[in-house]
């Protein structure tokens, strides 16, 4: 990325629009598709292959393990930006070579899933599965670091766009042409296709300009003295040391810990892990004790210098340290901005449950979260790209931490409106529009953050913790709302918005209601009063938000 001290020229509308046509962005459109296609392949589709083999729901669940990886995909990343492929680097330049390097091993991979019987070959599937997940999680890497290089900071908008259209597109794709190509021919025809078709990948990276030169940031350790031996043992233990740290702060993110349990605690620590609500904070304590032994690991021994030491610090703590450093007296807002921006969203992971207590079908549920739900969330990211593009990075994150809150809001009054197919489906698709533009925008303004030679180091860690606090919040959203409504049934504040619900019709909240022991109006009240809570906490973004678009400029010009 450049930095050029005068601001750019703002874009026209119709120059902006032109930028989707561009090369760049249609390169993005097909690496967002190879992204997610083997994603949905071994994450979704392969589940209903391994039950169409006869394998037992307890087997199928395990498999979710291979997306693990997309969990702590930061502490490989400065590897990749680090270490030079040989020959295709000179070739293709730094990314675009890590970049085929992936799709090979994505193809490949899919292509042995191919030729096996998952009844006869379940562990090789299983290690299988597991290495394309790498390899895609990988790859999402160097397409993030390629991206944020390749484009100025106004560009990015765009830049995201395609590559959320791409995915989008290979999401659908891959839950349908699989299914229906298994149907004719069979399940191993049919990956061996899909492996073909991520080739649109190798085809896009081919295409795709070679980014400015990437820099590597030297570590000398030539005047460390240490024996050979000594320095292959440590690296060996210091390895072994960061793949523990890793498995328990994935475990700990991905909210499963089927595989640390299977080394510590078994069955009870698996149960204990996902337990509904308190499971989360043993989650929570996964991820800092993660963190710590990660940070143990890459710790230099204290008055000895070793090559290990000095080479595991610098590349885990540099990227972190240059990034404190440049945004000195505002790096501790960023990082709250970022961690707080999409809260509001991520706490509404009982909506499911809302509708249905709201009265609605299943069938309309479906129609409209599915199919327009899907369609207005791609409105929203091209709106978002728009924004980015024409306004800004600043004026679009928080553009896109005011809309977030306001479609919160949206679902109150669908809760005050009943059984309303027209309502659901103004809320929804307000939600997802908003969603998009919020999502873009943070996608856009994370990237602006990182800095030449650290790339994918730091924009892996902004994208792998930022979603950790929404995702603590969001396992109290049960608690919070029964509470609520339990609350309105015995008056005070909350059961004021009982007066609201008058007028219900007889199917909406009553069934919900009665399970939890009260009245369907303070079911309502119940509902409303959280969408309120989570609208509350989207105005926490937005006053952030202000906070570092008027705190960041001032910083980045001193600096500069």
């Amino acid at each position: 990325m450049t930095d050029t001290a005068q601001p750019p020229e703002k874009k026209t509308l119709l120059q902006t629009l032109a930028f989707f046509g561009e090369r760049r962005s249609l390169v993005m459109l097909g690496l967002g598709f190879a992204s997610g296609l083997p994603y949905m392949l071994i994450f979704d589709t392969l589940s209903l292959w391994l039950r169409d083999a006869g394998l037992s729901l307890a087997v199928i669940g395990f498999f979710s393990l291979a997306t693990l990886s997309f969990s702590f995909k930061f502490l490989w990343a400065p590897l990749i930006d680090r270490a030079k492929v040989p020959v295709l680097h000179t070739l293709l330049g730094h990314r675009r070579a890590w970049m085929l390097v992936f799709q090979s091993a994505m193809v490949l991979g899919l292509w042995a899933i191919s030729t096996m019987n998952p009844a006869h070959q379940l562990g090789v599937l299983a290690a299988t599965a597991v290495a394309v997940g790498f390899a895609t999680a990988s790859h999402d890497i160097v397409i993030d670091a390629w991206r944020i290089e390749v484009a100025d900071k106004e560009e990015q908008g765009p830049m995201v766009v395609a590559y959320q259209w791409g995915f989008r597109v290979a999401m659908i794709a891959a839950g349908a042409v699989p299914l229906l190509l298994a149907e004719h021919y069979g399940w191993n025809i049919s990956y061996a296709a899909m492996g073909v078709v991520v080739g649109i990948g190798i085809l896009a990276t081919l295409w795709a300009p070679r980014e400015a030169e990437h820099s590597i940031r030297p570590i000398p350790t030539d005047d460390v003295a240490q024996p050979k031996a000594l320095e292959v043992l440590e690296w060996l233990a210091r390895l072994a040391v960061l793949v523990m740290g890793a498995l328990v702060l994935g475990s700990g993110l991905a909210g499963d810990a089927t595989l640390l349990s299977k080394l510590v605690g078994g069955e009870a620590l698996a149960d204990a892990w996902t337990a509904k609500p308190n499971g989360i904070w043993l989650q929570l304590l996964g991820v800092i004790t993660g963190l710590a032994i990660v940070v143990i690991a890459a710790w230099p021994i204290p008055k000895v210098r070793t090559k290990p030491g000095v080479y595991m610090s610098k590349a885990f703590g540099e990227p972190l340290g240059e990034f404190l450093t440049r945004f000195q007296g505002v790096a501790g807002l960023i990082l709250a901005a970022i961690c707080v921006y999409r809260v509001s969203d991520f706490v509404l992971n009982i909506m499911n449950p809302f509708y249905r207590d709201m009265g609605f079908s299943l069938t309309e549920i479906a129609e409209i979260r599915k199919v327009f739900g899907i369609i207005a969330s791609m409105i929203g990211v091209f709106l978002g790209g728009v924004v980015v593009a024409r306004l800004g990075l600043m004026k679009a994150l928080v553009i896109g931490a005011f809309a977030q809150p306001i479609s919160n809001l949206m679902f109150a009054l669908l809760a005050m409106s009943g059984h309303s197919i027209p309502m659901l489906f103004a809320s929804i698709c307000l939600d997802n529009v908003a969603g998009g533009i919020a999502g873009t925008a943070l996608i856009a303004y994370m990237s602006s953050l990182t800095s030449a030679g650290f790339t994918a180091t730091q924009y892996a860690l902004f994208s792998s913790l930022y979603a950790l606090p929404g995702k603590l919040i969001a396992s109290q959203s049960g608690r919070i709302v029964e509470a609520s409504a339990q609350a309105a049934e015995h008056g005070g504040p909350i059961g004021l918005l009982k007066d609201l619900f008058v007028r219900l019709p007889p199917e909406s909240f009553t069934a919900a209601g009665a399970k939890l022991g009260v009245s369907a109006q303070a079911m309502a009240a119940g509902y409303t009063a959280f969408f309120i809570y989570t609208a509350l906490i989207g105005v926490v973004a937005i006053v952030l938000s202000f906070l570092v678009a008027a705190r960041q400029k001032p910083t980045e010009d001193a600096a500069a």
